[in-house]
């Protein structure tokens, strides 16, 4: 489905939103109920109750993303400063928040661990900008990542994503706030979106750290076979061939 256009999300799908986690909060106690009586019937301890409460939080998260948003839009001058260096910085420390209580609710809820392996990156070239590449590795995997950056490593992330996450209203404006990148992955568009990433990396400071998905999406057998087809289509043969070797 094609996104709609920004004026759209923001009239529509952000107070929806809003609407939305009023609604769910208000009558919780039944949704409670509901899946507390379907817990015994599916694997796990608890599994439904813990899949709600994260699910409203999450849309709770979203909706106070939002509101906060919206008042940091109207003391930028509705918006006239909120690309100059006071408000970026701003809503960098929004992002930590933010990214912080999802997961104080994540380790509580879900039983989230992380495990940091090797030194602090920033041992190696302190106050100098990085590359970051990272591989997805299930739900929740880029929320990770950049509260890691933000909060533990104190870096500023532009990232490269896919336009689509622009569906969620408070990544949508809070990321397009700030220089970041949604691409639309086609080989149709691949010079405009290597002018775009090129673009994006360039003018990096000593906090910043430049993260780039390069495998796209989450890995399946399916998926793989789907992409090797479609170079095949584009009369690719030589890359669909060096994609059948390729592991992964």
């Amino acid at each position: 489905m094609p996104l709609p256009p920004r004026w759209l999300r923001r009239l529509l799908f952000a107070p929806a939103v809003v609407g939305l986690a009023f609604v769910v909060v208000t009558t919780l106690p039944i949704w409670a109920l509901l899946a507390a009586a379907a817990s015994p019937l599916v694997p796990g301890r608890l599994r439904p109750l813990r899949l709600l409460w994260i699910g409203c939080v999450y849309l709770v998260w979203d909706a106070a993303a939002l509101i906060a948003l919206f008042l940091l839009w109207v003391a930028s001058g509705f918006g006239w400063r909120t690309r100059s260096p006071a408000f970026q910085r701003a809503h960098y420390v929004l992002a930590g928040w933010f990214l912080r209580v999802l997961f104080w609710q994540a380790r509580w809820t879900l039983r989230l661990s992380i495990d940091v392996v090797g030194t602090d990156p920033d041992t190696a070239l302190p106050g100098r900008p990085e590359l970051v590449l990272c591989r997805h590795a299930g739900p929740g995997d880029s929320f990770i990542l950049i509260h890691g950056l933000v909060n533990w490593f104190k870096r500023e992330p532009r990232i490269v994503l896919k336009d689509s996450l622009q569906w969620d209203p408070a990544i949508d404006v809070l990321l397009n706030r700030l220089p970041n990148r949604f691409i639309a992955p086609t080989p149709e568009r691949g010079e405009e979106t290597v002018r775009q990433v090129g673009h994006l990396a360039a003018g990096l400071d000593d906090n910043d750290a430049f993260v780039i998905f390069p495998e796209g999406g989450n890995f399946t057998p399916k998926r793989r076979l789907r992409a090797i087809a479609r170079l095949r289509s584009l009369g690719m043969e030589r890359m669909a061939l060096r994609a059948e070797r390729m592991r992964h």
